[in-house]
């Protein structure tokens, strides 16, 4: 592939004065701001994960550390193929220096590989790292094929890490260890549900036994097959990745075909408030993996602000609770300023790739350093992981509810505030 980058490379290199009709003269060059590109679901099944968004950017361009920025939202509309698209606009006519994107593998992995194809820095976060990584091969079955990238990098948990959360919260409770997966047809469910690489391994070393009834299309409007299956396997634990209006569907029809599960632990669509609120008091006690939250023990480079003072303020300031996605949205323009500030021409995109690499910082969110910790050699480059917990939602008094941490194993400096309850 003939990227900008290597356009740059080659008139560089044979000293040709000719240039692409999109490209300008560096920005630096220009005296103009350094140019961040975002692309987020604003709007779509996926736009909880962006109602942060604009909070987060007008905090970090009012710091001392955000002043010498531009950032460019685009917005994928919750959807592959406009994120591709969009990274394509933000890097060819609005020439961003350094690439950003969160929430979820439709979101971020087709970003990461329009960047990686172009030769354009680019840091992800708001995705497990096996969808983001394995989910970028050529020949996702093939380790043996499998690359890494010189331009995308990715910070967040893995699945090896929400197997341990989750089955440390079942554990809380008695159950039969009979689990019912909800997996769609998306990079998130197809990753989740893989029998090799997803949840059912983890859980069968730790004793639970996956029932899977095969993927959906997202936005389904029968779980018929689903609950029967669940309840012929007598399952006592629901889990799985959905979209927030999946959840919404399947949770009326468990509840009206006679489910009872004991625990309902769901990635995605129980992260935020306001999905859980839409469903009154039956909300109460589903549960979900706390990868942020104001309890963490880590406070912003931007602002200096502790995760608590983060939250408070984003309520303060919107009249919305606290969401999940508002830190690490932050962290990525915390761990942005952090690499552009220790580079010296933001054109440089080789350069700017470098310092992502060399990254050691403690953010809101914690450490990001891609020093390999954790992560199988494959990914090292290009993978930091983030610590998990596991909570609960609780009902609060006059309405409304609160995420209770009641799970801490593997981030004990992350304090809990209850244990696992049962569903009622």
């Amino acid at each position: 592939m003939f990227t900008r980058r290597k356009f740059l490379r080659t008139t560089a290199a044979t000293g040709l004065t000719l240039a692409a009709p999109h490209l300008a003269a560096p920005a630096i060059a220009q005296g103009a701001r350094i140019r961040l590109g975002y692309v987020t679901p604003r709007t779509g099944p996926l736009a909880g994960f962006a109602e942060s968004d604009d909070w987060n950017i007008k905090t970090f361009l009012a710091s001392e550390l955000g002043r010498d920025f531009e950032v460019v939202v685009k917005d994928s509309q919750s959807n592959p193929n406009r994120a591709a698209e969009v990274a394509k606009e933000l890097i060819l006519a609005d020439e961003v220096n350094l690439m950003l994107a969160a929430s979820t593998p439709e979101n971020t992995n087709p970003v990461a590989g329009v960047c990686e194809g172009e030769g354009v820095p680019c840091i992800t976060t708001v995705a497990p790292w096996q969808p983001w990584f394995i989910g970028q091969q050529g020949n996702p079955r093939d380790p043996a094929s499998w690359q890494g990238f010189d331009y995308a990098f990715h910070y967040f948990w893995g699945m090896e890490d929400v197997i341990q959360v989750y089955t440390a919260m079942w554990d809380q409770l008695r159950t039969g260890k009979a689990v019912g997966g909800l997996f769609p047809n998306d990079a998130d469910g197809n990753a989740w549900g893989d029998p090799r690489t997803g949840l059912q391994p983890g859980l069968a070393e730790r004793g639970y036994a996956l029932t899977n009834p095969g993927s959906f299309q997202n936005l389904s409007d029968d779980f018929s097959a689903q609950i029967n299956a669940f309840k012929a396997a007598n399952s006592d634990i629901i889990t799985g990745v959905l979209i927030p209006p999946d959840f919404a569907t399947f949770w009326a029809q468990m509840r009206q075909q006679g489910l009872r599960p004991k625990a309902v632990t769901v990635a995605k669509a129980l992260l935020f408030p306001q999905s859980v609120e839409t469903l009154g008091e039956a909300g109460h006690n589903l549960s979900s993996e706390v990868w942020w939250s104001p309890s963490h023990p880590f406070s912003s480079t931007l602002t200096g602000k502790s995760s608590a003072g983060l939250a408070a303020d984003f309520t303060a300031e919107t009249g919305r609770p606290w969401t999940q996605p508002i830190g690490f949205v932050h962290s990525l323009f915390e761990v942005a300023a952090n690499v552009m500030g220790r580079i010296d021409d933001p054109s440089d995109g080789d350069a700017v790739a470098e310092a992502v690499a060399a990254t050691d910082m403690t953010t809101v969110v914690g450490r990001i350093a891609w020093n390999g910790v954790g992560v199988p050699d494959f990914a090292a480059r290009n993978v930091c992981k983030t610590p998990l917990t596991g909570g609960q939602w609780r009902r609060k008094e006059g309405g409304g509810y609160d995420l209770v941490i009641v799970e801490n194993g593997a981030a004990p400096d992350i304090p809990t505030g209850g244990r696992m309850e049962p569903l009622a």
